[in-house]
C-alpha cells in the first residue's frame, strides 16, 4: 500500500506537491481570451502537459509518494488519468495497468498502451473498470491510485489552485471541469488558501454527470453513463467517496450544466477564436460562458483542461459536421 495519506489535503500538502512535480509537469501558461466580448476571460493551458491534460500533476504527486519497494500502480479512468499514470509510473520505472470501460475513446486507449501500461478493457461504466482494478490491487498486489478520491492526486491537481492565484493574484472567479471532482476540489482548496474571496464555479455536462447529480442531491449518487463530447467528465464518484464530494459540497461557490451542443460551441469557438485544440471537457467554461450561463463580471480564468480528443472529432468540429454521440447527433451552431 502506499504512504498513509492525510484526510484532506491543504496548503503544506499543495506546495509539497508543487515541488514534487517540478521538473516532470510544466507550470503552464495564463493567456487572455482572443474572443471578443471575453477581455476579462484567461486560459490556463493545462493542456500543454506532456501528456495533453492536467491528470499528469495528480499521478505524478502520487507515485512520487508511494510506499518503497511498491509492485506497480493500478486505476480505472476515463483515458486522461490512465495516460498519466502510465507516463508517472514509466519515470518511476515501475509498471501501471490501467483499466478502461468501453465509452473510452479508443484514441486514448492507444495512447496509454503506447508508453507501456497493461491496458485492460472492460464493461460499459467507469464503477465496471473500477471493480475490476479492485480486483487487480488485490490479486496482484500493486497500489491503486484512483483518478480523483485520493488525497495525493488531489494535492498534485491542486497546484494548479496555486499557479492561478501567483500569476494572476486579481482573478474574482475560477472555471473549473467538475467530472469526479479531485481537480475541483483540489483547485477550490489551494486557490481559497491564497485568496478566500476568489469563486470557483465547477462545469459539467447535462447528461451522465455523477458528481453535479451528487452535489444536488446532497449525497453521493449514481448516474447512468452515456456518450459525450466531454467524455473526460464522465462516470461515478462512488457512494463511498472520501474526499472529493465533501470537498467539493464545502468549496464549489456553484456548479453549471450545458448540453452537448453548448460543449461543441465551445470546443468550436476554442478551435476558431482562440486557436487551441481543445477536448470536450476542456470546452465547459467557453460552453457556459457563450451560452450565457456564466456572466464575465471580473477577472476570471478558465481551465483549459486538455487536447485528447479524437482526431476525427475535432476534424468534424473544425468542418461544423454533425457529430454522433451513442443515441444523439450533436449539430454545429447555426
Amino acid at each position: 500500500m502506499d504512504a498513509p495519506d492525510p484526510a484532506r489535503p491543504g496548503l503544506p500538502e499543495f506546495r509539497a506537491a508543487a515541488a514534487s512535480i517540478t521538473g516532470a509537469a510544466i507550470r503552464t501558461p495564463l493567456i487572455a481570451s482572443a474572443l471578443p466580448g471575453m477581455e476579462a476571460l484567461r486560459l490556463k493551458l493545462d493542456c500543454l502537459q506532456p501528456t495533453g491534460a492536467f491528470k499528469i500533476r495528480g499521478a505524478l504527486n502520487a507515485v512520487a509518494r508511494l510506499a518503497p519497494g511498491a509492485r506497480g500502480v493500478v486505476c480505472c479512468s476515463t483515458g486522461n488519468h490512465g495516460r498519466a499514470l502510465a507516463w508517472a509510473a514509466g519515470r518511476a520505472g515501475i509498471p501501471a495497468a490501467i483499466c478502461l470501460s468501453a465509452l473510452v475513446p479508443e484514441a486514448k486507449v492507444r495512447a496509454a498502451e503506447a508508453l507501456g501500461a497493461r491496458v485492460i478493457r472492460i464493461g460499459t461504466s467507469q464503477d465496471e473498470a473500477q471493480a475490476e482494478a479492485d480486483r487487480l490491487a488485490e490479486a496482484e498486489g500493486l497500489t491503486p491510485v484512483p483518478p480523483f478520491d485520493h488525497a495525493h492526486v488531489i494535492a498534485g491537481q491542486g497546484t494548479l489552485g496555486l499557479e492561478l492565484i501567483e500569476d494572476a493574484p486579481d482573478l474574482e472567479t475560477i472555471l473549473v471541469p467538475l467530472s469526479g471532482g479531485g481537480l475541483a476540489a483540489g483547485i477550490a482548496a489551494a486557490a481559497k488558501a491564497l485568496k478566500p474571496g476568489v469563486r470557483v464555479v465547477g462545469i459539467s455536462m447535462d447528461r451522465g454527470a455523477a458528481m453535479a447529480a451528487s452535489l444536488a442531491a446532497g449525497r453521493p449518487v449514481e448516474v447512468a453513463e452515456v456518450a459525450s463530447l466531454a467524455d473526460s467528465l464522465g462516470g461515478g464518484i462512488g457512494l463511498e467517496n472520501r474526499l472529493t464530494f465533501a470537498m467539493c459540497q464545502d468549496l464549489l461557490d456553484d456548479v453549471v450544466r450545458v448540453t452537448e451542443a453548448e460543449i461543441y460551441a465551445g470546443m468550436l469557438a476554442l478551435l476558431e477564436g482562440e486557436r487551441v485544440v481543445a477536448e470536450g471537457a476542456s470546452a465547459v467554461a467557453h460552453a457556459a460562458v457563450l451560452a450565457g450561463k456564466i456572466r464575465l463580471t471580473g477577472p476570471t480564468a478558465a481551465l483549459i483542461t486538455g487536447r485528447n480528443a479524437a482526431p476525427k472529432q475535432i476534424a468534424a468540429i473544425a468542418a461544423r459536421a454533425p457529430v454522433r454521440l451513442g443515441d444523439i447527433t450533436v449539430e454545429a451552431p447555426a
